[in-house]
Formats: structure tokens, C-alpha cells, sequence
């Protein structure tokens, strides 16, 4: 392993563990950073390129949103870093004055360029897809950019660079995700040289540190558990301010749940634990069981973008406005929201703008469905607390 301080300090953040259930590993937690205090568990929404789709910043505290966050590979190609940094920040950027989380760019560069489990999983046609992935060496993954097939090399060193530019209050250690149909083997070979990549990146980031930024390290193994298990034990073993559970989770809810269930007597007890890339509603009931802490997934935006609405009690957690059966229904989504997108427009209207491809539909939707995953957010919270986690659950998602 490289060389790193194994004192790394945060001064700005703290997190700690406020109610812890007697009933699971659910718990709730106050995680401290220099843009603010959240509640834990909490979702994080994806401004993928400083931007949430279809809602502004404004529309965002509307929905009552605590954290966002934003993708490093894609701003490192446009507009980049240094402008970023030019500008004051993604905070400044964006005009977001919350908390925010940036990963490490890793996850992009490795599934755009040859796909991931998620492609699996999916069931997503990536045979067509010009692969941008070059190679991937100890030194880091070389790559062209979609942008303007410029060579680029992201690597621990360039990474923490790049996360520091653009200063978010959370950042990622730099990764490899492995697919799904990958070897145990190349798995193995893989988790150590993140365990490495995880070295020198705690590195490169002590060389910026100054009480600004807060790093996690990521959990990886694929589908095996020996292996998460060892990811695990590396991940707490080192200064980290927070735990993340990355990489491919297997290609069932069984299989993703087991892997939780595996690292969880692992994970540090005193940092926050983030689960990367998911944030279905039913995932959450289940994951908060295992301690997770913070989620974050672009499912509420993406699928608002298709016409569909969070719904609490829906059949598969949404509706699809898009159908007939919504043409003359006067009512809207959720009038209990008490937010304009979700009291003041009937689905009779939102299907009409669905049908006739106007852009009001999809901002509508978006903050809908951002502000059903806050309101799910804050009574997981209380759920947690009185011991009613299994009873809200049945609210949400009815058998």
C-alpha cells in the first residue's frame, strides 16, 4: 500500500449517531458540514453536470431538499474543473448554499466505456455503444472524452485534484466498478487495486486538506462476500471521514441486501455509510436496516422525464401520466405536499402537457417526485424513531 497520514483529521464535520433502532441496524444521525447540518437517513439528489434536471436550486429548497450532488467526470470535460474553481465553487456555481457530494469520476469512465451491471441488470443495449474506455493500468484509467475525443487520464492523484477544484463538502476516493459478469478473480484484482487507488488518493487529498472537504472511502468486491468483507475491514482500518457501498450488487434484491447484511458488523460504527447510485423507494426501507445512512440515485428526475409520478401507495411506487385513464382526472398528485407542482395542477393538465411535449410537464413531475423522496426522508426518520419502519413501509408500498 502507498504511503498516507494515518491522522487525517476533519475539523468542519462530525457525525454523529442521535437514535439507534432496537429493532434493526436502522439508525439516525446529524452529519455536519461546513454548508450545513442534515438529518440522516437522507437522499442526495443528482445534478449530474451542476445542474438537477428540469428544477432550479430554488425549486429544490421548495421540495425541501438537504444535500445534492454533482458528477466529477462529466464537469471535468464541460466546462472543467479550473473554471469551476474560477467561479467559487460548485456552491457559487450553482447557486446551492446547501451540503453537497461530488464522487470520484471512476463509475463514468469505467460503465460508459464498457458498460456495467447496472447495463445487465437493466436489461440496456450497450452492444452499440462506441466504447471511450482506452485502458486501465496501476497508474490509473486513460480514456477519450465524449466531448471532443480528447485523451484524458483519470487516476487517485487527478481525481482528488479535480474533486478539490470543484469543492464539494463530500467527496469519493477513486475507484474501479467492476461489471457484473466479471471473474471472482479479476474481482479480487480489482478491489485491491481500488484498495490502493484508496491509499493514494487519501494522499493526494491530505496535500489539499483544509478542513473544506470530507473524504469517503468505497467498499468493493462485487458479489462476494469474502471479498466485500475485506473491502469492509480496509475502508475502516483508514482515516476515511465516511464509508460508501459501491461497485456491482448482483442481479437481484437478495443479492444486493446480502452484501449489506455481510459488511455491516465491518462498517465503522461512527461514520456516515453512503450507497452509491441507489434510491428506489423500496431499496430504501430495506437498506436502512443495515445502517446506510445517505442514498442517492438519479430514479425521482429520470423518471419524471418519462412522464411517471412517485406515488405513496402505488403499484410499483409510481404512475405513468402519460396513460389514458389520467385525460380527465381533476385531481393532483398530492395536495398533502403542499407545494404548487404537487396541490395546484390536475393530472387531467399534466397529461395534456405530456401529450403535448411541453417542458412545464417535466418540471412539474421533477419536483413532485423530489419532494415525495424528501417527505418518504423525513418519516423513514420518524419511523425509525418509534419503531414503525415496517408499518410506513405498507403506506408506501402496499402488497
Amino acid at each position: 500500500m502507498d504511503s498516507y497520514n494515518k491522522n487525517i483529521e476533519y475539523p468542519n464535520f462530525d457525525f454523529e449517531v442521535t437514535h439507534q433502532s432496537s429493532s434493526s441496524g436502522a439508525r439516525i444521525g446529524k452529519l455536519t458540514t461546513p454548508h450545513g447540518v442534515i438529518e440522516t437517513p437522507n437522499y442526495i439528489f443528482c445534478g449530474t453536470k451542476a445542474s438537477i434536471k428540469n428544477l432550479s436550486p430554488t425549486q429544490m429548497e421548495e421540495a425541501q431538499t438537504d444535500i445534492i450532488l454533482a458528477n466529477t467526470y462529466h464537469l471535468m470535460i464541460q466546462p472543467g474543473a479550473d473554471l469551476v474553481q474560477k467561479m467559487g465553487g460548485l456552491h457559487k456555481f450553482m447557486n446551492w448554499k446547501g451540503p453537497m457530494l461530488t464522487d470520484s469520476g471512476g463509475f463514468q469512465v469505467f460503465s460508459m466505456g464498457h458498460g456495467t451491471c447496472a447495463d445487465e441488470i437493466k436489461g440496456r443495449n450497450t452492444a452499440t455503444k462506441k466504447e471511450s474506455l482506452l485502458k486501465i493500468t496501476e497508474e490509473g484509467a486513460v480514456f477519450k472524452s465524449y466531448h471532443d475525443g480528447a485523451k484524458l487520464m483519470l487516476n487517485p492523484e487527478v481525481s482528488m485534484e479535480l474533486q478539490h477544484k470543484l469543492g464539494a463538502d463530500l467527496i469519493m476516493q477513486m475507484d474501479e466498478c467492476t461489471a457484473y459478469q466479471v471473474t471472482r478473480d479479476y474481482t479480487a484484482k480489482s478491489m485491491e487495486m481500488s484498495m490502493r487507488w484508496g491509499d493514494r488518493s487519501l494522499d493526494a487529498f491530505d496535500k489539499h486538506h483544509n478542513g473544506t472537504q470530507g473524504l469517503y472511502g468505497i467498499i468493493q468486491g462485487g458479489i462476494y462476500h469474502d471479498l466485500r468483507k475485506v473491502s469492509a475491514e480496509y475502508v475502516a482500518d483508514r482515516p476515511y471521514f465516511g464509508t460508501a457501498v459501491g461497485g456491482c450488487l448482483g442481479g437481484s434484491d437478495e443479492e444486493m441486501y446480502s452484501i449489506l447484511e455481510a459488511i455491516q458488523p465491518i462498517n465503522h460504527p461512527d461514520r456516515p455509510i453512503h450507497f452509491l447510485g441507489i434510491g428506489k423507494i423500496k431499496d430504501i426501507f430495506e437498506s436502512v436496516k443495515y445502517g446506510i445512512d445517505t442514498f442517492d440515485c438519479v430514479m425521482p428526475t429520470r423518471i419524471a422525464r418519462h412522464g411517471m409520478a412517485l406515488i405513496k401507495g402505488a403499484p410499483n411506487e409510481r404512475i405513468n401520466l402519460v396513460n389514458a385513464r389520467f385525460r380527465d382526472d381533476p385531481e393532483p398528485l398530492d395536495a398533502s405536499l403542499d407545494i404548487p407542482c404537487s396541490r395546484d395542477y390536475s393530472k387531467a393538465y399534466i397529461h395534456h402537457l405530456l401529450k403535448a411535449k411541453e417542458m412545464l410537464a417535466y418540471q412539474i413531475i421533477s419536483q413532485h417526485n423530489v419532494a415525495i423522496i424528501n417527505r418518504l426522508m423525513r418519516e423513514v426518520r420518524e419511523a425509525i424513531k418509534t419503531d414503525t419502519l415496517e408499518a410506513l413501509r405498507k403506506e408506501y408500498l402496499p402488497d
